[in-house]
């Protein structure tokens, strides 16, 4: 589809347009804008010290989506070229610019990476990693932090050492974490490190929540090394439970991979012949991804009606004026890919869909996507609250800054620099975004350090409870206990890759006249 857009840069006035495939792939900081201005000596010519900052100007310009409320992303902040180049001057490097002079205040989100390609493969499920997946919590006593295994990659080095899921750790080479250090220990350049185990002691109770003496260093250690291209499958569990004669479908799924719609589309294909008749839908480490992705899978859960309304995006208002509905509107999809394979959907009117703190983006539009056709029973914790897309910009004006792989090429050579704003908003087909304090959910849950419970069994907790809902049956005794030692989230390893937690319009092709 065509979208025509007037751009207001004098240098690109030459494209008349540009091709948007409707295949949207989009996955899912504070200071406020300082307005520099720099006197100017009229008897000395001003020259541009960082092209990468030009870029960052120009690329946010157009598409963040708060251009029209940030003074120093006006169009006319470049008429004087020499001011301008002041202007870009005063700051380092794109961040420093970013974070300094164009960030909009309620922006939580955008991100500036030195290397774009490390961006790109992320986006793909690649990333440079040890394979430990955790979450970080703090103690309710004091600034101290433990962190728990959520799970392990498979073919990653933490695959072939000792430490499993419901592990609690303390330190890292021998220090301490603390909420002042935790992203310098773990998030940091060191690819080696040491993390010292902890165990839990549940019945150490007095004040809600984990007091810093229910958790001890026991003496052991773990060593893990950061290992480069690491590719992780998202669909970490898929099973069909038998529970009380129901066929019922269990998915555990971490991340809206493009690269993985086939097997996604598969795992449903084999729900569809067991008889599954309802579906636990376990996003509570899901940080985000590809929207295109989060249009299959609610399209396997719901239905393929390409007639149906799924999501409507919001842009800027330079570029929400020129496009129509039909090219700021995404439906249910009937097929997985350009060859034309067909979806294999449920047809549900009912999922239960876990969710925790780290449920971000990707998992936050599932919900809201689904929620106007059909019941959406959350289970968990209240989700992060991200209802923005963002899109991959390099330093390629001539494709709009945007990231092709086809035009790689293009891109220029000496700046390495990659933007991820936010560009816009998502809507489901009622007309509602406003999710920027998460989503509730209808049953409450929170994961207990001292009772992980094992992933895709009856028996764990968060599964146990969606069950009983879907049976009406209550689980054995024992299996639900009381939450002791409820975990208070602040961080997890997700948040140290390239992505983090965005949603991203992956692939868009310009066309030129």
């Amino acid at each position: 589809m065509i979208i025509g857009i007037k751009t207001p840069m004098k240098d690109l006035r030459k494209f008349m347009g540009i091709l948007l495939i409707p295949l949207f792939f989009i996955a899912c900081s504070k200071d406020d804008n300082i307005d520099t201005e720099i006197e100017q000596t009229p008897d000395e010519e001003v020259t541009l010290e960082n092209e990468a900052n030009e870029f960052t100007w120009d690329a946010l310009n157009f598409w963040y989506f708060w251009q029209g409320e940030v003074a120093n992303l006006a169009d006319s902040r470049n008429d004087n070229q020499e001011a301008f180049y002041q202007f870009l001057n005063n700051y380092i490097d794109p961040i420093d610019l970013f974070n300094r002079a164009l960030r909009f205040p309620e922006d939580r989100f955008t991100f500036i990476t030195d290397d774009y390609t490390e961006l790109v493969q992320s986006q793909q499920g690649v990333a440079k990693t040890n394979g430990l997946e955790y979450g970080l919590a703090r103690f309710v006593d004091n600034n101290d932090v433990y962190g728990y295994v959520r799970y392990i990659i498979e073919g990653s080095d933490a695959a072939t050492k000792d430490i499993q899921r419901g592990d609690v750790f303390l330190t890292v080479d021998g220090t301490q974490l603390t909420v002042d250090n935790f992203e310098d220990l773990l998030f940091g350049e060191n690819n080696t490190y040491t993390l010292g185990l902890a165990d839990v002691n549940g019945n150490d109770l007095g004040i809600t929540g984990v007091p810093r003496s229910a958790i001890q260093l026991n003496g052991q250690e773990v060593t893990l090394t950061q290992e480069e291209n690491i590719t992780e499958n998202p669909i970490h569990v898929s099973k069909v439970l038998d529970v009380e004669g129901m066929k019922i479908g269990y998915l555990m799924y971490n991340r809206f991979t493009r690269t993985f719609d086939a097997e996604l589309n598969d795992v449903f294909g084999e729900f569809l012949a067991a008889g599954v008749t309802d579906l636990v839908l376990d996003l509570r480490y899901n940080p985000g991804g590809s929207v295109n992705s989060a249009v299959l899978l609610s399209s396997m859960i719901h239905s393929t009606d390409t007639q149906k309304l799924f999501i409507r995006q919001r842009w800027n208002e330079k570029v929400q004026a020129q496009l129509s509905d039909a090219q700021l509107e995404e439906y249910f999809a009937d097929v997985i890919d350009d060859q034309g394979t067909p979806v294999n959907t449920l047809e549900l009117n009912r999922v239960y869909v876990l969710t925790t703190g780290s449920s971000a983006s990707a998992s936050e539009l599932v919900i809201n996507g689904l929620d106007p056709y059909m019941t959406v029973e959350q289970i968990g914790g209240l989700t992060r609250g991200k209802n923005e897309f963002s899109i991959t910009l390099v330093d390629n004006p001539d494709n709009f800054w945007i990231y092709n792989p086809d035009t790689a090429d293009q891109i220029n050579p000496d700046n390495s620099w990659g933007l991820q704003p936010l560009t816009g908003r998502n809507e489901n087909s009622a007309g509602f975004f406003d999710y920027t304090n998460g989503l509730q959910p209808e049953y409450e849950l929170s994961e207990d350090v001292s009772n992980l419970g094992v992933l895709g069994d009856p028996s764990e907790p968060f599964l146990a409870r969606a069950l009983e809902l879907i049976t009406g049956v209550s689980a054995k005794p024992g299996v639900l206990k009381e939450i002791t030692l409820p975990v208070d989230i602040i961080s997890s390893s997700s948040m140290a890759r390239p992505m983090k937690d965005n949603m991203y319009l992956e692939k868009v092709t310009f066309k030129k006249e």
